[in-house]
């Protein structure tokens, strides 16, 4: 039994919360009333929360000279790394919980339960207050009732007050079915709520040397497709826009309206400090570019992530696998939905270092893979990846040189594999997928294929040009039959944003009628200057 909470419990708190939330994942994955990015509750903790222990594990244990107890700065770090690596709704809110929690007992000689009690309700004022327009039924409801167990308790027992707070924040999880129509229709109760609970009984092992977890609500009714509102918010809004943002106080006054004005379920979190901070902003929109526009009139948004629910809704990739996330660099509004529906991280083309070192630690996971897809994109991926080292992260870079590489790649990806061997095998499959591009000559030049004129149809095949034509359409044809004449058994196509109207469908019907047993994918990319790009496996 602990009588307070020390910075070696904090640190015990969140890796044993982080390992419970990995082992409920995907229970909790499957509470969501809908299949949104933000929706996917039990990946989201388990991310924010390891960027928590990550910034955690950084710290040496070093205490600033003047400030915070030594329990104190190790729950701000918690706090920080949380709100740095928050995902959806209830990561963002769960990160400004910890905050409260730590601005309330940094300064205190120690923690105990009576502490403990006005920590909590700390925490659930923050997170009621970071969001625009709080409901009941959700995890602001579970905080509420954990913090007002806890101060009624009127203890100094820790870990009595510990394990009074859990008990009620398990019984308040429970009706919460009863307090939103989403969650009754579904026989669910909220995702949010189910995952703080888990870091509750988290807290009571620590303290207690006990795991006496409070079991799952059972559900109330047969689930039903998901078809109903979402987790959080209306569903009269098409995308999720998350980014940090380095701003004043002030000025994140006049961005909570203006964001508030353009949509619903709005969260925006600060670490505290003053006089500019950092702020992590969630907001479900239909005009994107008003709200990073907001952002960038407040201060300087970064990290910036955009999603759009109906994507997810159709092509749901399951739940990330804990620890592990892959990195992928597109160029096309199409193909980057591909690689965000296959659960990768999407950067847009010619990034800096620093913007895919960001989207690295963006994931809050300890491994990770690039797939960079082109050459110049490789070395900053590179340096990055050295760069991500410094912070705890193992990053590997498989060389892609084409999108179609990636999608071979991405398809392959096992969570049960050791992460050495997923990469190798990653990197086999892109190696075994050879792909073309197809695009207009902007010049004279002499080729390996022959000179061409400014406006003739190029074919490249892995970079060089192998066939110069004036028929888009016939030459696209026919640098997938000098492909498929090396072997291959499917084929991939993406359709640029310039392409012309049935250009996939008339190679599809060409490789139907020539090459009968050969499997035709084609998808509508949106890359610039290519209309066609190809890949043969």
């Amino acid at each position: 039994m602990l009588d307070t909470l020390d910075a070696a419990a904090v640190r015990r708190w969140c890796a044993s919360g982080l390992a419970a939330l990995k082992r409920h994942q995907g229970e909790i994955d499957e509470l969501n009333v809908y299949p949104v990015p933000d929706g996917d509750t039990g990946t989201n903790l388990v991310l924010t929360l390891t960027s928590a222990q990550q910034a955690l594990a950084m710290d040496l244990d070093t205490l600033p000279d003047s400030g915070p107890t030594a329990h104190g700065h190790a729950l701000r770090l918690m706090a920080q790394g949380a709100l740095l690596g928050a995902r959806g709704n209830s990561g963002v809110i769960l990160s400004q919980i910890l905050r409260g929690f730590a601005d309330q007992v940094a300064g205190v000689p120690a923690v105990r339960g009576r502490e403990l009690a006005a920590a909590l309700r700390s925490g659930t004022t923050a997170a009621y207050t970071a969001v625009s327009r709080p409901v009941e039924g959700t995890v602001l409801t579970v905080a509420a009732a954990a913090a007002a167990a806890a101060e009624g308790a009127d203890s100094d027992d820790l870990p009595a007050v510990a394990g009074v707070a859990a008990r009620a924040a398990a019984e308040a999880l429970a009706r919460t079915p009863e307090q939103l129509p989403a969650l009754a229709r579904a026989g669910v109760v909220d995702a949010g709520g189910r995952g703080l609970c888990v870091l509750l009984d988290a807290l009571v092992e620590v303290l207690t040397g006990e795991r006496t977890a409070q079991p799952a609500p059972a559900p109330r009714s047969a689930r039903p497709a998901a078809t109903v509102a979402r987790e959080s918010g209306s569903d009269e809004y098409a995308y999720e826009v998350q980014f940090l943002l380095d701003a004043r106080a002030e000025a994140v006054t006049g961005l909570r309206r203006a964001l508030d004005a353009l949509g619903d379920s709005l969260v925006v979190v600060g670490d505290g400090r003053e006089p500019e901070g950092t702020w992590n902003v969630h907001v479900h929109v239909n005009d994107v570019g008003a709200a990073v526009e907001a952002g960038v009139a407040a201060g300087r948004p970064y990290r910036i992530s955009v999603t759009r629910f109906a994507d997810q809704s159709e092509s749901s990739s399951g739940p990330v696998v804990a620890g592990r996330a892959a990195v992928v660099v597109a160029t096309g509004g199409g193909i980057a939905d591909l690689f965000a529906a296959e659960g990768a991280t999407v950067v847009p083309g010619n990034p800096s270092t620093g913007e895919l070192l960001d989207a690295v630690r963006s994931t809050g996971a300890a491994r990770v893979v690039v797939l960079p897809n082109d050459a110049n994109t490789e070395a900053v991926a590179s340096a990055a990846a050295r760069e991500a080292h410094r912070y705890g992260i193992k990053v590997s870079v498989v060389p892609t040189r084409s999108p179609v590489q990636a999608l071979a790649a991405l398809a392959v990806r096992d969570g049960d594999r050791r992460f050495e061997d997923d990469v190798i095998a990653m990197a086999e499959a892109a190696g075994a997928c050879r792909y073309a591009e197809v695009c207009h000559a902007s010049r004279e030049a002499l080729t390996v294929a022959g000179p061409c004129r400014p406006g003739d149809v190029l074919a490249l095949v892995e970079g060089e040009v192998h066939l110069i034509g004036t028929d888009l359409t016939d030459t696209c044809a026919a640098v997938v039959d000098r492909m498929l004449g090396g072997g291959g058994e499917m084929v991939t196509l993406l359709a640029g944003v310039d392409a012309p109207a049935g250009l996939t469908d008339a190679v599809r019907a060409h490789v139907a009628r020539r090459w009968p047993f050969v499997e035709v994918h084609a998808y509508p990319g949106g890359q610039p200057f290519y209309p066609l790009l190809v890949g043969i496996e």
